[in-house]
């Protein structure tokens, strides 16, 4: 009989009991992670009563595959724009609570005597909730749009984002064995740093490798590739010095932001089910009945905790972002629970040998009773608000209704703000780019140059090759924003701001100045004045240098436009609205996606048939047929069944079309969509205009220059005006039109003014 390898044999009794549990959690609506739970225990030594795991070592090490795999998925649906659009309430709330529950863990473990790496851990794992438990309990209640679970759910995204930076600080803490200040310094601006590297150069590199690859890519090869580049990353992050679930929530959120986002999810879900399910039931191996009976106690003191301090500080960080106390309390009362979060830093303290034993399972039976407890905890919040309003103070119910109204005003930023915002995040990246260039050629080409040309005209050769890969880097350090519209405006508004100005643009200088005698005086021995002279030409030679401009602006816009691609994907394929939309909204006009049913009357028929203009006083901006887009329709085009089309009119010209109607997305396409983003802007007529004196059928703007007018603002008269094509356009008329950018390059060339 042929032998059977320990790791399948256990692999086949952790997957029955798996499948087993899986089936009757699901029957009793339960959440699945603890099912899986519940089968690592049954599959554990310490369950007498089946057949227990044999090769536990080599478990473990899928489990931590499985934890690779978890943060890749999690990555995958994270997205640093998502982190900046979640809004103050949420950043706010989110910290609020994270350094709250920290403190209320850590001084829970002081209280029974634990050693200090114990409480730390400790205090990590109880600031996290769980995004699953949650996300279950809102959909079995019906609660998913409601507002506070919005909030919630914003929160949990930025708990998710800072669970990666506390468990990159617990590592460092676990292998320095000490909390020094400028060790801790040290570690965050390393992370800030590889951050930054990796996801400017990930997001720069890896979309333009799928997009040439895209016709080489089946399903198959699309999850080879993802998962190759998932390990890839993990191996770097452990080099770096970080953990490797790290690296793979890093990858995962680079590739969250490409068109291939939503296909990579899909493929790689399955194997996070796998491996991820392998890695709950190891944590369910680790459930110690008798330890937990003998840590009683601590369990329900850590539950309480828990329970008490996410009700109490989740509602005091969510009203401290403004929110009113209902909304606060519901927000408070959802968080009470841990989950995987907190298994994933428990395993990592067992990894680094720097938690006691007994912490493990003792998280384990305060992760179960929590989720047991949670929907009843989301259900309870409505009564204590209810007995908390009737016996609060009117005059606490009036500061509090002010100041969560007061948070709700959205105030505009000025020039300063937008100008300083702006250079701080030019300066951060790309002096990130220029020291991670720098390390590159001083680590690995010099030293390969010296020993191939000798150790002279290696060093110069090196130098010179150094200092031209980070010259486009410098160059935008130096000159990004020094044209820019905040600039002119800041310069242009008063004389007391040209100080500050020049010397924001100094101070990059001397920037970029640094950086080349850094690398001048690592490879020559000179004295200063000769390295900052050399220094200083150097730079007066890149800002002069037309080839460098050009390089610096083709780097950018390449990063730019991989940024923006899944969002332009997502507005050619009318899964999202254009750009123009929320310009639309400010002249009460509304841009709207509406699908041609199979049997609709329209299907067919051109829209000169349909005459929708006239009838209902509304724009046919676009259609979107299958794995086309048709921008600007004329007369002569036609509707099909399935076709989408983009509408714009106000709320009762589209309530009128609707009626005929209905709204729906649009199709998946695979064709360079980034030249029919549309655009909405205006120009004014002036006397030598070729257009005044002709109505704007006569115009040609639509027929000859492809755009199209959605509104006329006459002379002296800021209101906008439903264009007639019959009227005589006069000067000093505003023109609005929406059109492709070329198309509108091409306009306002002829119409002689521009304004912006």
């Amino acid at each position: 009989m042929s032998h059977l390898a320990p790791l399948i044999s256990d692999l086949a009794l952790i997957m029955i009991c798996a499948s087993v549990m899986t089936l009757i959690f699901k029957r009793l609506k339960q959440p699945l992670v603890l099912g899986y739970i519940v089968a690592g225990f049954i599959a554990s030594p310490h369950f007498s009563f089946t057949p227990s795991v044999t090769d536990s070592t080599n478990i473990q090490t899928w489990s931590e595959i499985g934890v690779i795999f978890l943060l890749f998925a999690l990555g995958l649906e994270f997205s640093f724009k998502k982190l900046m659009r979640a809004g103050g309430s949420a950043v706010i709330s989110a910290c609020s609570i994270i350094l709250s529950m920290i403190s209320i863990g850590v001084f829970v473990g002081w209280l029974f005597g634990w050693k200090q790496m114990d409480c730390i851990y400790l205090g990590g794992m109880l600031a996290m909730s769980s995004t699953t438990i949650i996300y279950k309990a809102f959909d079995d209640m019906g609660l998913r749009q409601q507002r506070f679970a919005g909030l919630v759910l914003s929160i949990l995204i930025l708990e998710d984002i800072l669970a990666i930076v506390l468990m990159v600080m617990l590592s460092t803490m676990a292998v320095r064995q000490n909390f020094e200040g400028g060790e801790m310094v040290y570690s965050l601006l390393k992370l800030i740093f590889f951050l930054v590297l990796w996801f400017v150069v990930g997001l720069y590199l890896i979309p333009l490798f799928l997009k040439h690859a895209r016709k080489l890519m089946s399903s198959e090869t699309m999850l080879i590739v993802s998962v190759g580049l998932c390990l890839g990353m993990v191996v770097l992050a452990a080099k770096a010095g970080f953990s490797p679930a790290f690296g793979a929530f890093i990858m995962g959120s680079i590739l969250a932001e490409t068109v291939e986002s939503e296909t990579i999810e899909r493929l790689v879900a399955p194997v996070k089910d796998l491996f991820g399910a392998i890695f709950f039931v190891s944590v369910g191996m680790m459930v110690d009945p008798d330890m937990i009976v003998a840590y009683k106690y601590p369990i329900l003191a850590i539950v309480c905790a828990v329970l008490l301090g996410q009700t109490i500080f989740g509602t005091a960080g969510v009203l401290l972002s403004g929110q009113p106390l209902k909304t606060a309390m519901r927000c408070g009362f959802s968080l009470t629970q841990i989950g995987e979060f907190a298994f994933i830093i428990a395993s990592l303290g067992v990894s680094l040998h720097v938690t006691s034993s007994f912490l493990y399972p003792i998280v384990v039976a305060v992760s179960v009773i929590t989720t047991f407890l949670t929907p009843y905890m989301i259900r309870l919040a409505l009564p204590v608000h209810e007995l908390i309003d009737r016996h609060l103070p009117s005059s606490w119910r009036n500061l509090l209704e002010r100041y969560s109204s007061g948070s709700q005003h959205v105030n505009r930023s000025g020039n300063w703000k937008k100008f300083l915002s702006a250079i701080v995040r030019i300066s951060l990246i790309y002096s990130v780019l220029t020291v991670g260039m720098m390390l590159l050629c001083l680590n690995l080409l010099v030293p390969f140059l010296i020993d191939v040309m000798g150790d002279l005209l290696g060093r110069i050769v090196g130098c010179m090759v150094t200092v031209g890969a980070v010259s486009p880097f410098l160059r935008a350090l130096i000159m990004k924003k020094n044209r820019s519209k905040e600039f002119r405006a800041l310069w242009a508004d008063s004389r007391f701001n040209h100080a500050p100005l020049i010397s924001m643009i100094l101070l990059r200088v001397v920037i970029a100045v640094i950086f080349l005698v850094f690398i001048i005086d690592q490879l020559f021995l000179a004295s200063a004045a000769v390295v900052v002279g050399i220094a200083v030409l150097i730079i007066c030679g890149m800002v002069f240098s037309r080839f460098l401009k050009k390089q610096s602006i083709v780097l950018e816009r390449i990063f730019v436009q991989n940024l923006r691609s899944k969002e332009m994907h997502q507005e050619y394929v009318g899964e999202k609205a254009p750009a123009y939309a929320g310009k639309l909204l400010d002249r009460d006009l509304h841009l709207t996606d509406y699908l041609i049913a199979p049997d609709s009357l329209w299907a067919g028929k051109t829209l000169r048939e349909l005459n929708l203009g006239r009838r209902f006083d509304v724009h046919i901006a676009s259609i979107i047929r299958g794995r086309h887009r048709i921008n600007i329709p004329d007369g002569s085009s036609r509707i099909f069944p399935g076709d989408t089309i983009q509408v714009i009119g106000t709320d009762e010209q589209l309530s009128a079309f609707s009626a005929e109607a209905d709204k729906v997305a649009a199709a998946h396409q695979d064709v360079d969509f980034e030249k029919y983003e549309m655009k909405l802007d205006q120009f004014v007529l002036e006397h030598n205009s070729l257009f005044v004196g002709k109505t704007i059928s006569e115009s040609g703007i639509r027929d000859c220059y492809h755009c199209l007018v959605v509104g006329v603002e006459l002379s002296g008269d800021n209101q906008l005006r439903k264009p007639d094509v019959s009227r005589v356009l006069r000067e000093g008329d505003v023109v609005w039109v929406v059109g492709e950018e070329k198309s509108l390059h091409v306009l306002f060339s002829h119409a002689i003014n521009r304004t912006v």
